[in-house]
């Protein structure tokens, strides 16, 4: 499908890594250019810049749209950002439950409500949200990050209803667990590091947890003209996560 997204524009959010990182080298080889924001910087290929950003900061969001609007539009959006938090519900302070629903739900609300105008403009604008299984299941252990993954499956579909109206497509993916950066780091700390992948990657029915570069392969199909009529569906990437009984 390479140049499918030729001439379109793309915002990506927590693009310096993992799921992000990935989006921006498929986005790149399909033709389109590509503006990605993060808080850290990351070499990028020709096609690719960086923007330095904090989703949870209303200026910085603010500053870093006027700097990626000045040189043009946007077409696509694809709202990766997000960070994680173990425990139930008595673990952390109230203010850790703010920082991570700043970060993983309003960091969406932010970033949308920063370049909206500008994919009202665009005829073939599509917003792609990023959730998780941990959304839709209840997992021990990970009520707060459960709990903004959730809240992201259902704004997604309630946007999705509303910018339909003004030709903007709106669809969340659904990864599984995903061999990111992230959770090689969590394998590496672990007592037995190998049984600790051994434990992710039998979470999937595959018998291996999801690469990055799937995840974005499919964002980008979701969020590609070629698939005009997929709206407010809520895509799994996830190995057969929850879905197939073995």
């Amino acid at each position: 499908m390479t140049g499918d997204l030729q001439g379109l524009r793309a915002v990506i959010t927590g693009a310096a890594a993992g799921i992000g990182r990935a989006c921006v080298d498929e986005f790149v080889a399909r033709g389109a250019e590509v503006i990605a924001i993060d808080i850290v910087d990351a070499h990028l290929p020709a096609g690719a810049r960086m923007v330095i950003a904090d989703v949870s900061d209303d200026a910085a969001v603010t500053a870093a749209a006027a700097d990626v609007l000045r040189d043009g539009g946007v077409d696509i959006l694809v709202n990766n950002v997000g960070i994680t938090f173990d425990g139930g519900i008595e673990a952390g302070e109230i203010a850790d439950w703010e920082r991570v629903f700043s970060v993983n739900v309003f960091g969406h609300v932010r970033v949308t409500r920063a370049f909206l105008p500008a994919l009202r403009e665009s005829d073939q604008a599509a917003i792609v949200n990023l959730a998780s299984v941990l959304g839709v299941y209840g997992f021990r252990n990970r009520v707060l990050y459960t709990a903004t993954k959730g809240a992201i499956l259902s704004m997604s579909r309630a946007m999705a209803s509303d910018l339909i109206t003004e030709g903007i497509r709106v669809n969340s993916v659904i990864p599984g667990v995903v061999d990111t950066p992230f959770v090689a780091d969590v394998v590496r700390r672990a007592p037995d590091p190998e049984a600790k992948r051994a434990q992710y990657d039998g979470l999937q029915a595959t018998g291996r947890m999801v690469d990055p570069r799937e995840i974005a392969f499919v964002i980008a199909n979701t969020a590609s003209p070629r698939s005009g009529s997929i709206v407010g569906a809520s895509v799994r990437v996830d190995g057969g996560f929850g879905s197939l009984v073995g």
